[in-house]
Protein backbone atom coordinates (compact mmCIF):
# COMPACT_ATOMS: atom_id res chain seq x y z
CA UNK A 1 0.00 0.00 0.00
CA UNK A 2 1.13 3.64 -0.88
CA UNK A 3 1.01 6.67 0.95
CA UNK A 4 0.35 9.03 -2.14
CA UNK A 5 -0.79 11.85 0.23
CA UNK A 6 3.14 12.25 1.13
CA UNK A 7 3.00 13.95 -2.45
CA UNK A 8 0.94 16.61 -1.83
CA UNK A 9 -1.13 15.86 -4.61
CA UNK A 10 -3.79 18.66 -5.64
CA UNK A 11 -6.27 15.97 -6.82
CA UNK A 12 -6.32 14.00 -3.62
CA UNK A 13 -5.69 17.41 -1.51
CA UNK A 14 -9.52 18.68 -2.96
CA UNK A 15 -10.82 15.41 -2.43
CA UNK A 16 -9.83 14.65 1.13
CA UNK A 17 -10.58 18.71 1.68
CA UNK A 18 -14.29 18.20 0.23
CA UNK A 19 -14.75 14.76 2.29
CA UNK A 20 -13.98 15.76 5.23
CA UNK A 21 -15.73 19.21 5.08
CA UNK A 22 -18.77 16.87 4.32
CA UNK A 23 -18.16 15.01 7.53
CA UNK A 24 -17.65 17.57 9.70
CA UNK A 25 -21.00 19.58 8.80
CA UNK A 26 -23.18 16.52 8.35
CA UNK A 27 -21.55 14.89 11.51
CA UNK A 28 -22.89 18.38 13.76
CA UNK A 29 -26.15 18.94 12.01
CA UNK A 30 -26.73 14.76 12.36
CA UNK A 31 -26.84 15.80 16.19
CA UNK A 32 -30.37 16.99 16.21
CA UNK A 33 -31.61 14.31 13.65
CA UNK A 34 -30.42 11.76 16.10
CA UNK A 35 -31.78 13.81 19.34
CA UNK A 36 -35.25 14.06 17.59
CA UNK A 37 -35.89 10.56 15.99
CA UNK A 38 -35.28 11.91 12.46
CA UNK A 39 -32.96 9.43 10.77
CA UNK A 40 -36.04 8.88 8.78
CA UNK A 41 -35.76 12.54 7.61
CA UNK A 42 -32.11 12.28 6.18
CA UNK A 43 -33.06 8.84 4.68
CA UNK A 44 -35.90 10.63 2.19
CA UNK A 45 -33.77 13.37 1.53
CA UNK A 46 -30.66 11.89 0.42
CA UNK A 47 -32.92 9.15 -1.48
CA UNK A 48 -35.04 11.96 -3.29
CA UNK A 49 -31.88 13.98 -4.29
CA UNK A 50 -31.76 11.35 -7.24
CA UNK A 51 -34.57 13.38 -8.85
CA UNK A 52 -33.58 16.07 -8.46
CA UNK A 53 -29.95 15.77 -9.48
CA UNK A 54 -31.25 13.87 -12.97
CA UNK A 55 -34.25 16.43 -13.37
CA UNK A 56 -31.70 19.13 -13.18
CA UNK A 57 -29.18 17.73 -15.63
CA UNK A 58 -32.08 17.24 -17.87
CA UNK A 59 -33.88 20.38 -17.42
CA UNK A 60 -29.91 22.14 -18.18
CA UNK A 61 -30.02 20.22 -21.38
CA UNK A 62 -33.22 21.81 -22.43
CA UNK A 63 -32.85 24.76 -21.83
CA UNK A 64 -28.94 25.58 -22.59
CA UNK A 65 -28.75 22.71 -25.18
CA UNK A 66 -25.98 21.60 -23.53
CA UNK A 67 -25.48 19.08 -20.00
CA UNK A 68 -23.73 20.14 -16.77
CA UNK A 69 -22.40 17.69 -13.98
CA UNK A 70 -21.16 20.47 -12.04
CA UNK A 71 -22.31 20.66 -8.35
CA UNK A 72 -22.92 24.13 -8.88
CA UNK A 73 -26.16 22.85 -11.71
CA UNK A 74 -26.99 19.61 -9.46
CA UNK A 75 -27.26 20.55 -5.65
CA UNK A 76 -29.72 23.47 -6.29
CA UNK A 77 -31.87 20.31 -8.04
CA UNK A 78 -31.31 18.14 -5.04
CA UNK A 79 -32.32 20.67 -2.35
CA UNK A 80 -35.30 21.36 -4.53
CA UNK A 81 -36.06 17.43 -4.26
CA UNK A 82 -35.20 17.22 -0.86
CA UNK A 83 -37.08 20.03 0.40
CA UNK A 84 -40.67 19.23 -2.25
CA UNK A 85 -40.43 15.42 -0.32
CA UNK A 86 -40.43 16.87 3.05
CA UNK A 87 -43.22 19.39 2.68
CA UNK A 88 -45.43 16.81 0.58
CA UNK A 89 -44.53 14.46 3.46
CA UNK A 90 -45.55 16.09 6.28
CA UNK A 91 -49.11 17.98 3.97
CA UNK A 92 -49.90 14.37 3.80
CA UNK A 93 -49.34 13.45 7.52
CA UNK A 94 -51.56 16.95 8.14
CA UNK A 95 -54.29 15.94 5.99
CA UNK A 96 -54.76 12.13 6.35
CA UNK A 97 -54.61 9.36 9.04
CA UNK A 98 -50.83 8.45 8.04
CA UNK A 99 -48.29 8.71 10.58
CA UNK A 100 -45.07 10.94 9.96
CA UNK A 101 -42.97 7.62 9.19
CA UNK A 102 -45.79 6.26 6.90
CA UNK A 103 -45.55 9.35 4.96
CA UNK A 104 -41.57 9.85 4.83
CA UNK A 105 -41.69 6.06 3.56
CA UNK A 106 -44.25 7.05 0.95
CA UNK A 107 -42.22 10.16 -0.29
CA UNK A 108 -39.28 8.22 -0.29
CA UNK A 109 -40.34 5.24 -2.44
CA UNK A 110 -42.34 8.09 -5.11
CA UNK A 111 -38.96 10.46 -5.03
CA UNK A 112 -36.48 7.52 -5.49
CA UNK A 113 -38.25 5.59 -7.78
CA UNK A 114 -38.58 8.26 -10.24
CA UNK A 115 -35.29 9.46 -9.75
CA UNK A 116 -34.14 5.67 -10.69
CA UNK A 117 -36.97 6.09 -13.77
CA UNK A 118 -35.67 9.46 -15.05
CA UNK A 119 -31.61 7.87 -14.87
CA UNK A 120 -32.77 5.11 -16.99
CA UNK A 121 -34.49 7.50 -19.57
CA UNK A 122 -31.79 9.55 -19.88
CA UNK A 123 -29.35 6.42 -20.51
CA UNK A 124 -31.41 5.21 -23.49
CA UNK A 125 -31.85 8.43 -24.81
CA UNK A 126 -30.87 8.00 -28.58
CA UNK A 127 -28.79 10.03 -29.60
CA UNK A 128 -27.52 10.43 -26.27
CA UNK A 129 -27.41 12.99 -23.95
CA UNK A 130 -23.88 14.24 -23.33
CA UNK A 131 -22.32 13.85 -19.95
CA UNK A 132 -25.16 11.48 -19.18
CA UNK A 133 -22.74 8.48 -18.27
CA UNK A 134 -21.52 9.75 -14.46
CA UNK A 135 -24.89 10.17 -13.18
CA UNK A 136 -25.37 7.36 -11.95
CA UNK A 137 -22.00 7.74 -9.93
CA UNK A 138 -24.59 9.71 -7.68
CA UNK A 139 -25.98 6.55 -6.13
CA UNK A 140 -22.85 5.51 -4.92
CA UNK A 141 -20.91 8.53 -5.14
CA UNK A 142 -17.73 9.10 -6.75
CA UNK A 143 -15.27 11.74 -4.48
CA UNK A 144 -12.70 11.59 -7.53
CA UNK A 145 -14.42 13.01 -9.59
CA UNK A 146 -14.25 16.44 -7.29
CA UNK A 147 -13.29 19.91 -8.77
CA UNK A 148 -12.54 23.00 -6.93
CA UNK A 149 -15.29 24.43 -8.11
CA UNK A 150 -17.39 21.44 -6.32
CA UNK A 151 -15.35 22.01 -3.25
CA UNK A 152 -15.78 25.84 -3.16
CA UNK A 153 -20.02 25.01 -3.65
CA UNK A 154 -19.57 22.46 -0.48
CA UNK A 155 -17.25 24.30 1.51
CA UNK A 156 -19.86 27.60 0.84
CA UNK A 157 -23.63 25.40 1.68
CA UNK A 158 -21.68 23.82 4.74
CA UNK A 159 -20.48 27.10 6.15
CA UNK A 160 -23.53 28.93 5.75
CA UNK A 161 -24.95 25.91 7.55
CA UNK A 162 -22.56 26.15 10.19
CA UNK A 163 -23.58 29.78 10.49
CA UNK A 164 -27.15 29.39 10.85
CA UNK A 165 -26.52 26.41 13.13
CA UNK A 166 -24.52 29.18 15.15
CA UNK A 167 -27.07 32.07 15.07
CA UNK A 168 -29.78 29.75 16.27
CA UNK A 169 -27.99 27.68 18.79
CA UNK A 170 -30.20 28.64 22.10
CA UNK A 171 -32.98 28.27 20.12
CA UNK A 172 -32.24 24.97 18.34
CA UNK A 173 -31.23 23.65 21.57
CA UNK A 174 -34.21 24.62 23.58
CA UNK A 175 -36.71 23.19 20.61
CA UNK A 176 -34.93 19.96 19.94
CA UNK A 177 -35.19 19.01 23.47
CA UNK A 178 -38.29 20.60 24.79
CA UNK A 179 -40.53 21.53 22.19
CA UNK A 180 -43.37 22.54 24.35
CA UNK A 181 -40.96 24.77 26.61
CA UNK A 182 -39.63 26.52 23.56
CA UNK A 183 -43.40 27.48 22.74
CA UNK A 184 -43.69 29.00 26.52
CA UNK A 185 -40.74 31.31 25.87
CA UNK A 186 -42.05 32.49 22.77
CA UNK A 187 -39.89 30.56 20.34
CA UNK A 188 -41.67 30.13 16.61
CA UNK A 189 -41.68 26.04 16.76
CA UNK A 190 -43.08 26.06 13.58
CA UNK A 191 -40.59 27.99 12.19
CA UNK A 192 -37.78 26.54 14.17
CA UNK A 193 -39.13 23.16 12.95
CA UNK A 194 -38.58 24.11 9.26
CA UNK A 195 -35.19 25.31 10.00
CA UNK A 196 -33.82 22.53 11.30
CA UNK A 197 -35.14 20.60 7.99
CA UNK A 198 -33.75 22.97 5.78
CA UNK A 199 -30.09 22.75 7.65
CA UNK A 200 -30.59 18.72 7.73
CA UNK A 201 -31.32 18.98 3.41
CA UNK A 202 -28.10 21.12 3.31
CA UNK A 203 -26.10 18.53 4.89
CA UNK A 204 -27.13 15.29 3.16
CA UNK A 205 -26.88 17.38 -0.23
CA UNK A 206 -23.57 18.17 -0.10
CA UNK A 207 -22.38 14.91 0.42
CA UNK A 208 -24.55 13.44 -2.38
CA UNK A 209 -21.47 13.06 -4.98
CA UNK A 210 -19.01 12.21 -2.12
CA UNK A 211 -20.97 9.17 -0.70
CA UNK A 212 -23.82 8.97 -3.26
CA UNK A 213 -27.56 9.03 -1.54
CA UNK A 214 -27.51 5.87 -0.76
CA UNK A 215 -25.36 6.16 1.52
CA UNK A 216 -25.45 9.55 3.07
CA UNK A 217 -27.69 8.70 5.84
CA UNK A 218 -24.96 6.94 7.48
CA UNK A 219 -22.72 9.71 7.38
CA UNK A 220 -25.63 11.71 8.66
CA UNK A 221 -25.78 9.51 11.63
CA UNK A 222 -23.19 7.62 12.48
CA UNK A 223 -21.14 10.18 13.94
CA UNK A 224 -23.72 11.13 16.01
CA UNK A 225 -25.01 8.51 17.55
CA UNK A 226 -20.98 7.48 18.27
CA UNK A 227 -20.51 11.22 20.01
CA UNK A 228 -23.72 10.91 22.13
CA UNK A 229 -22.23 8.08 23.87
CA UNK A 230 -18.98 9.87 24.92
CA UNK A 231 -21.24 12.69 26.24
CA UNK A 232 -24.24 14.20 27.51
CA UNK A 233 -23.47 17.93 26.81
CA UNK A 234 -24.86 19.19 23.41
CA UNK A 235 -22.26 21.00 22.73
CA UNK A 236 -19.65 18.79 23.26
CA UNK A 237 -21.68 16.05 20.99
CA UNK A 238 -21.87 18.32 18.02
CA UNK A 239 -17.86 18.65 18.64
CA UNK A 240 -17.10 15.51 18.26
CA UNK A 241 -19.72 14.23 15.54
CA UNK A 242 -17.99 17.04 13.53
CA UNK A 243 -14.76 15.71 14.15
CA UNK A 244 -15.73 12.09 13.98
CA UNK A 245 -17.23 12.83 10.63
CA UNK A 246 -14.12 14.59 9.94
CA UNK A 247 -12.03 12.37 10.64
CA UNK A 248 -14.49 9.41 8.78
CA UNK A 249 -14.47 11.83 5.43
CA UNK A 250 -10.42 12.20 5.38
CA UNK A 251 -9.53 9.01 5.98
CA UNK A 252 -11.58 7.43 4.02
CA UNK A 253 -10.30 9.85 1.09
CA UNK A 254 -6.52 8.85 1.78
CA UNK A 255 -7.25 5.33 2.15
CA UNK A 256 -9.45 4.95 -1.21
CA UNK A 257 -6.38 6.77 -2.60
CA UNK A 258 -3.67 4.33 -1.41
CA UNK A 259 -5.58 1.54 -2.96
CA UNK A 260 -6.92 1.23 -6.16
CA UNK A 261 -10.19 -0.46 -6.16
CA UNK A 262 -11.70 0.99 -3.06
CA UNK A 263 -14.10 3.41 -3.79
CA UNK A 264 -14.50 6.10 -1.48
CA UNK A 265 -18.04 6.41 0.23
CA UNK A 266 -18.09 3.13 1.15
CA UNK A 267 -14.91 3.45 3.09
CA UNK A 268 -16.12 6.82 4.75
CA UNK A 269 -18.98 4.69 5.96
CA UNK A 270 -17.14 2.13 7.26
CA UNK A 271 -14.69 4.65 9.24
CA UNK A 272 -17.70 6.22 10.58
CA UNK A 273 -19.48 2.74 11.77
CA UNK A 274 -16.24 1.29 12.95
CA UNK A 275 -15.90 4.98 15.06
CA UNK A 276 -19.47 4.33 16.14
CA UNK A 277 -18.03 0.52 17.84
CA UNK A 278 -15.67 1.61 19.18
CA UNK A 279 -17.46 4.25 21.26
CA UNK A 280 -20.20 2.00 21.91
CA UNK A 281 -17.70 -0.24 23.77
CA UNK A 282 -15.31 1.72 24.95
CA UNK A 283 -17.04 4.99 26.12
CA UNK A 284 -16.74 5.25 29.71
CA UNK A 285 -20.13 5.46 30.76
CA UNK A 286 -22.37 4.74 28.40
CA UNK A 287 -20.33 2.14 26.65
CA UNK A 288 -21.04 -1.47 26.98
CA UNK A 289 -17.87 -2.56 28.69
CA UNK A 290 -18.33 0.69 31.37
CA UNK A 291 -22.19 -0.44 31.93
CA UNK A 292 -21.23 -4.40 32.27
CA UNK A 293 -18.19 -3.66 34.81
CA UNK A 294 -20.76 -0.85 36.90
CA UNK A 295 -23.66 -3.92 36.68
CA UNK A 296 -20.99 -6.16 38.02
CA UNK A 297 -20.10 -3.88 40.78
CA UNK A 298 -23.69 -3.48 41.81
CA UNK A 299 -23.79 -6.96 42.24
CA UNK A 300 -20.69 -7.62 44.23
CA UNK A 301 -22.06 -5.14 46.81
CA UNK A 302 -22.81 -6.81 50.07
CA UNK A 303 -26.80 -7.11 50.88
CA UNK A 304 -27.90 -4.55 53.27
CA UNK A 305 -27.36 -5.73 56.78
CA UNK A 306 -31.31 -6.69 58.04
CA UNK A 307 -32.92 -3.75 60.66
CA UNK A 308 -32.96 -4.76 64.47
CA UNK A 309 -36.14 -5.84 66.11
CA UNK A 310 -37.12 -4.40 69.56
Amino acid sequence: MSWPWVALDPTLIVVAAGTSAVGAVSGALGCFAYLRRQGLVGDVVSHSALLGVVGAFVLTHAVTGSASRSLAVLVPGALLAGTAALMLARSVSIRTRLKDDASLGVMLSIFFGGGLFLLRWVQRQSPPIPGHTGLEDYIFGMAAAMTRADLWMILALGGCATVALLLLWKELKVFTFDPDFSRSLGFPARLLDSLTMALLVMGVVIGIQTVGVILMIALLVTPAAAARQWTSRLSTMVLLAATFGAGAGAGGALMSASEAGLPTGPVVVLLATATFVVSLLLAPRRGVIARAQSRRAMRDLPPPAAGRTS
